[in-house]
């Protein structure tokens, strides 16, 4: 009750410093300041009504849609907050000095002064619209990342080989088709040698990705496509009836990948062959730190020749930092996905690049080199939870690899 409490008074400071500024800059509008009470409950009766009919087990459009009404509407409030309470404890500091100096006249405290409020509204204004923009537009917003990654041991027959990495495509949230089929024709015009896909496919069940096989099914690469079990396809997140239910649910996910045309790797390897060379594909079930550790990469790469080039699927990142990069056996490429980027962040290259996600992660999207092996961590094709994108953009990774 204490907890539910304090987040109560919370949001009642949070949107009554908000209301200040709309009525400082607006005194006469009666409409704009009565409108800004309607949007603020409306916005609170629908997130009381998304937790109470919550299931984590079934993240449905209901729960996304309260997701990014809530952040579209606290967040620009905070910034507001922030400049209206900085604003009154310079108005009490004031009138304190007034006082004691002798000078006060009228209110102890002085007028809001209305440039603050303009401001503190203006400026709110900026992730105001960078959330809608990030729900309307950011989330369906794919972008082709290339990296060229360069090897002394690499085959030569494989000099020039091409991967396109696709990772987190959490069926279970799409609700635009037509945009998502422009995402699948972005992965096939990269034309690469091989696809691979680094886990989760759905939020938490097999038949989210029903409405969406036919689709999915039109990714091509002339060497195969290879995917992962990321944490979210166990359906360790559902309360399920039995046991004998989850384990059909596993069943239906296993048959799933394979209408995709995926050969789904659960702690094993395949070799990739051009002419009389080869290089070692290996993929494990999810292993994360704070999360379900069902790979097994001694098992996946057992009987592997140490001189073998090695590529490694390993859906979470923080099993490279944990396992990886001092496996007894050097593993070149780790491709990873998980963490979305947190699907909120500030990425100008050669300037800055944060998101909350860096966080929990140190290593959280992008490229990463350590003790000679390389990571890569995929931002994500899909959304979970919050129902859009802002700053860190839904990605489709094509990876060269050139021989020194």
């Amino acid at each position: 009750m204490a907890r539910i409490l304090l987040l109560l008074i919370s949001i009642f400071l949070i949107d009554w410093y908000s209301y200040q500024a709309f009525k400082t800059v607006f005194p006469q509008q009666s409409w704009i300041k009565i409108g800004f009470w309607v949007f603020s409950i409306s916005v609170y009766l629908f997130v009381v009504y998304g937790f109470l009919t919550f299931s984590r087990g079934n993240l449905s459009l209901n729960f996304g849609r309260m997701i990014s009404l809530l952040v579209l509407s606290l967040i620009p409030k905070l910034i507001v907050l922030g400049f209206m309470f900085g604003e009154d404890i310079l108005r009490f500091l004031s009138g304190i000095f007034y006082s004691v100096a002798g000078n006060q006249e009228g209110d102890f405290l002085p007028d809001r002064r209305k440039f603050v409020s303009q401001a503190a509204l203006a400026l709110s204004a900026i992730p105001f619209l960078g959330i809608l923009h990030g729900v309307l537009i950011g989330k369906y917003r794919y972008r082709v990342v290339n990296h060229t990654l360069e090897y002394d041991d690499l085959p030569e027959e494989f000099d020039g080989f091409t991967i396109t990495q696709i990772s987190d495509i959490h069926s279970g949230s799409f609700d635009n088709k037509k945009k998502l089929d422009y995402g699948i024709e972005l992965i096939n015009k990269q034309a690469s040698d091989v696809i691979l896909f680094t886990g989760d496919l759905v939020n938490n069940q097999a038949k989210e990705m029903e409405p969406w096989i036919d689709t999915f099914k039109k990714l091509k690469a002339p060497m195969g496509k290879y995917s992962i079990l990321g944490n979210h396809d166990y359906g360790d997140y559902v309360a399920w009836p039995s046991k004998e239910a989850k384990e059909a649910n596993m069943q239906r996910l296993y048959e799933i990948q394979k209408e995709l045309g995926f050969q789904l790797l659960r702690n094993e390897s395949v070799e990739l062959r051009k002419a009389e060379a080869s290089i070692i594909l290996i993929g494990v079930e999810n292993w994360g730190k704070g999360f379900g550790q069902y790979g097994d990469l001694k098992k996946a790469a057992a009987n592997l020749s140490d001189e073998s080039f090695k590529i490694l699927m390993s859906h979470d990142p923080s099993h490279f930092d944990e396992q990886v990069k001092n496996f007894s056996q050097f593993i070149h490429l780790t491709l990873s996905g998980h963490t979305h980027g947190m699907q909120f962040g500030i990425e100008i290259p050669g300037f800055v690049k944060w998101s909350p996600a860096s966080l929990r992660y140190p290593k959280w999207a992008g490229l990463y080199e350590e003790l000679g092996r390389y990571l890569h961590v995929n931002r994500g094709f899909g959304f979970l939870a919050f129902p859009g994108r802002v700053g860190i953009w839904p990605e489709i990774t094509v990876l060269t690899l050139k021989r020194k």
